[in-house]
């Protein structure tokens, strides 16, 4: 009797255990950072990209309306976001990596931003490529352009924000 309830404490402490665990993890994958009722979307200029293989992100600078610079803080200085997406292996598989978006890309993206008022976000829809040396339109994004590139899913979605 007294192994049976050894083995019974032991299953329930294994049990709390895992689902300890599976809590964490899911907590890692949560977008409860996100404004998930709240979309941007920006078309700017890459400057760098983090391939780490949790979450793939691409630092941007975003182009003013006129498309013809980055938009700058009052120190001159480009004001950088970045936008998070999937894993680098699974973002690789829809295009989207170091090679196809090196700096001084023009791409147009949509995002959910962090609740923090940080400049970040997690992505929204796909990634829209400029061709090289071709910004689109005033006001408009690189999904315009003739001879842009889509990577991932879906067309730029609706901003709300």
């Amino acid at each position: 009797m007294k192994r049976h309830v050894k083995v019974v404490a032991l299953s329930g402490a294994a049990l709390a255990a895992t689902a300890v665990l599976a809590a964490s993890v899911e907590a890692h994958h949560s977008f409860a950072m996100y404004d998930l009722r709240a979309t941007r979307v920006f078309t700017g200029v890459v400057t760098r990209v983090d391939p780490a293989p949790n979450h793939l992100q691409i630092f941007f600078a975003p182009m003013n309306e006129e498309r013809t610079n980055v938009v700058r803080g009052d120190d001159g200085e480009p004001i950088v976001w970045s936008v998070e997406m999937g894993p680098s292996a699974q973002m690789a598989r829809q295009g989207i990596s170091v090679n196809t978006f090196p700096r001084g890309t023009v791409f147009s993206v949509g995002l959910h931003p962090l609740r923090n008022g940080e400049p970040a976000g997690s992505r929204e829809g796909g990634l829209f490529r400029c061709p090289d040396r071709t910004p689109p339109e005033p006001g408009m994004h690189c999904d315009s352009v003739d001879g842009n590139t889509l990577s991932g899913n879906g067309e730029l979605p609706t901003p709300t924000e």
